[in-house]
């Protein structure tokens, strides 16, 4: 992923004068991009109930959540820890589509 400063080069090569930290919110709110000066960034989803659904970073570290009913039933992130509780029928009909 491009960090904002890479995508806002200039064709001459000059570089837009932007104000560290950049953050980013969607309409709720939620902050969905954070930029720091050093390139470093970090960038959220939420579902329609406004919970995190997934969330990376420049490190290349991520995590994933599924919801039911309010509740997580399932996680997973980029050390490969899984905690999955959704139902037997549930996780066929993922593995079928």
């Amino acid at each position: 992923m491009n960090t904002i400063s890479e995508a806002t080069k200039l064709n001459n090569g000059q570089v837009l004068d932007i104000a560290y930290p950049i953050r980013l919110y969607n309409k709720d709110g939620d902050e969905v991009y954070y930029e720091a000066a050093n390139g470093f960034w970090r960038k959220w989803a939420y579902n329609e109930d406004g919970k995190v659904v997934s969330v990376e970073d420049a490190t290349g570290c991520w995590r994933k959540r599924e919801y039911r009913d309010g509740k997580e039933v399932y996680y997973e992130d980029s050390n490969g820890y899984i905690e999955d509780n959704r139902e037997p029928a549930e996780i066929e009909k993922i593995e079928k589509e």
